[in-house]
């Protein structure tokens, strides 16, 4: 999987983007676990990427239902077993 952003927060700690291969659409959060900080990425409509950044706080309540793993079911790479916390 090649994600590329296509905005990054800062502020909020996240970015949207586009998976290059299957073109989905994904919000990415970071993450950390015991060895290593990396990214989870979440399924993201296209309507939702391109609305951006006028749906600033629609895109806040998706980061907290990430943050808080309320949206597992989008998670476009599984997650291992040491599971990292945001």
């Amino acid at each position: 999987m090649k994600f590329i952003d296509s905005y990054v927060n800062a502020e909020h700690r996240f970015s949207l983007g586009r998976e290059v291969e299957s073109g989905r659409f994904y919000l990415s959060i970071p993450v950390s676990n015991r060895l290593a900080d990396y990214e989870e990425y979440y399924e993201l409509s296209q309507a939702a990427h391109d609305a951006y950044p006028g749906n600033l706080p629609e895109i806040l309540r998706f980061v907290n239902r990430c943050k808080a793993r309320m949206c597992d079911e989008l998670l476009l790479v599984p997650p291992g077993r040491d599971r990292g916390v945001a």
